[in-house]
């Protein structure tokens, strides 16, 4: 039986593999017109299947694909590199013809043994050769060169190698070898060292590869329930898409603890209780996925202002690919630029991690959560039959902000201007934890508003949180939220604003928008502590 792969490039013949029909054939498409392409995207998104996948349909189509993957040569000296590359593209050679059950001619191993390669015009004399040397019928001379983990080439031989490639591609003497490249890699070349000179390879054809599409979940849950008989509620599907937003390592993740870590008996469907476990393991593991994107977003404490603007304000940040800090979060996979032009938040789950990632592990105050007069413990806000009594409790949080006062300001490693948020979010986190209940993240429009949605005892609670910005941006966040309130089937949610001016009041009130009700809270965030003078 198949499995959902989470270990590097999946293989059709043990894993369940979306077959990304339309990229294939569009990446095949661009190598036929003798293209020189390059993909540069995050670490788990797919990139090293499409390209196996497309090399297995070029040699059918009898095109002499040669692929390498550069991740050794990350320490190497720019010699060492050129040695070993000519190495292994002898190596390539060889298989490409056991593939096709042939045998390379004398006349080419000759070439082959008597031929060194150790720097960019040796190599570039090479490729020139070469095609004398290859069968001479179909595509057999149309040589393609896909590089892998192209970002570890050393630094001293990129320059070089970039241009003797662009060389290679402008002369239009005779049959161009190799006909076609395509160079995939995280970092975009522009980010590499070219010793502040202008990019050598300016004749790229850019590939995007996007995520995984809500039709694409489907055709790989689908091939489970294919082979196994068990069935996924429509619900989960478009759950895991929509907490993934599609991302390959993190759509194949959910599925494996769904179908191999839950023990859901196989005659049983998946539902969307199995669902809501499996997204708390995926909001609490540490997976590699996972671990990648902590890493990188606290390379920079710029990162963590970034990423907390993008996420609280409504306004938030036009996307600028000249900016430093949004090119690295985007190159990192962290962003990326919405429909609209602004910077969001690529999924839910990572936001969620994120918002985990930059709160203090202690705040200081929880010990403040509860007066003297309404109980000191969480559990007083679940009632026998299981109902949270949501608004009590964020009327505690609400008179627990004011109890605090200033000492909001010594909490530490938060930026004050997102304190607020930081503080409804645990508090919130620490209540689903004692009363056993769920907690997503829900990000409709990537940035500007923080939906949380609470599940527990079969209902669910949505409680969105914003930053004020005037009085237009908060009449229009209620209607968002009756909006939200309507898609989720649920008739009361609760709108809260932190108000950081100068002199904020505090305000709650209660509104009947399109037939539903809105619980608001504007609450006031200090912003000094007061004279003692």
């Amino acid at each position: 039986m198949r499995t959902f792969g989470t270990q590097g490039p999946v293989n059709p013949a043990e894993n369940y593999v979306v077959s990304r029909t339309e990229e294939i054939a569009d990446f095949v498409d661009r190598v036929k017109k003798g293209k020189y392409i390059v993909l540069f995207a995050p670490r788990q998104t797919g990139k090293t299947t499409l390209f196996r996948t497309a090399i297995n349909t070029l040699i059918a189509d009898a095109y002499f694909p040669i692929q390498l993957n550069f991740e050794l040569y990350v320490d190497c000296s720019a010699s060492d590199f050129y040695i070993s590359f000519y190495r292994r593209f002898c190596e390539e050679i060889e298989d490409v013809f056991e593939k096709r059950g042939a045998t390379p001619s004398e006349a080419l191993c000759q070439f082959l043994d008597n031929t060194e390669v150790t720097n960019q015009v040796s190599m570039m004399e090479f490729f020139g050769q070469l095609v004398n040397f290859l069968p001479q019928h179909d595509n057999s001379q149309k040589v393609v060169l896909i590089i892998d983990e192209f970002d570890a080439i050393p630094p001293d031989a990129v320059r070089g190698f970039l241009h003797s490639l662009r060389y290679i591609y402008l002369d239009q003497s005779g049959l161009r070898c190799p006909y076609s490249v395509g160079i995939v890699g995280v970092k975009n070349i522009t980010q590499l060292n070219y010793d502040r000179s202008i990019s050598p390879f300016n004749i790229q054809d850019e590939f995007h590869l996007p995520n995984f599409t809500l039709a694409q979940v489907h055709e790989l849950l689908e091939q489970y329930t294919n082979e196994v008989g068990q069935a996924f509620v429509p619900e989960v599907i478009t759950a895991i898409h929509k907490q993934t937003a599609g991302q390959p390592f993190l759509v194949n993740r959910c599925a494996q603890i769904l179908t191999e870590e839950m023990n859901v008996p196989k005659n049983e469907t998946i539902a969307m209780v199995h669902f809501s476990k499996a997204h708390t393991q995926l909001l609490e593991e540490g997976n590699t996925n996972i671990r990648h994107l902590l890493t990188n977003i606290r390379r920079d404490r710029r990162f963590e202002k970034m990423l907390m603007r993008i996420a609280s304000y409504e306004r938030g940040l036009r996307f600028n690919p000249d900016d430093e800090i949004m090119d690295e979060l985007s190159m990192y996979g962290v962003i990326t630029k919405g429909p609209d032009g602004m910077c969001k938040i690529v999924n839910p789950i990572y936001q969620h991690r994120i918002l985990q990632a930059f709160k203090p592990t202690l705040n200081g105050l929880e010990g403040e959560y509860f007066s003297e007069e309404n109980g000191d413990d969480f559990i007083d806000y679940l009632t026998p039959d299981g109902v949270i009594k949501i608004e009590a409790l964020l009327d505690n949080f609400q008179d627990f902000i004011a109890r605090v006062g200033f000492r909001i300001l010594q909490v530490p490693d938060t930026p004050q201007e997102y304190i607020g948020q930081h503080l409804l979010y645990t508090y919130l986190d620490h209540f689903v934890h004692i009363v056993g209940a769920n907690m997503f993240l829900e990000v409709q429009t990537g940035r500007g508003r923080i939906d949380l949605l609470i599940a527990h005892s079969q209902r669910k609670y949505i409680v969105e949180t914003k930053i004020w910005e005037g009085n237009r941006y908060y009449q229009a966040g209620k209607k968002q939220l009756a909006a939200y309130l309507k898609l989720e089937g649920v008739s009361k949610g609760y709108y809260v604003v932190f108000d950081h001016r100068n002199n904020p009041t505090p305000r709650v009130e209660t509104e009947i928008i399109d037939g539903l009700t809105i619980r608001s809270y504007v609450i006031p965030v200090m912003q000094e502590q007061p004279s003692s003078v």
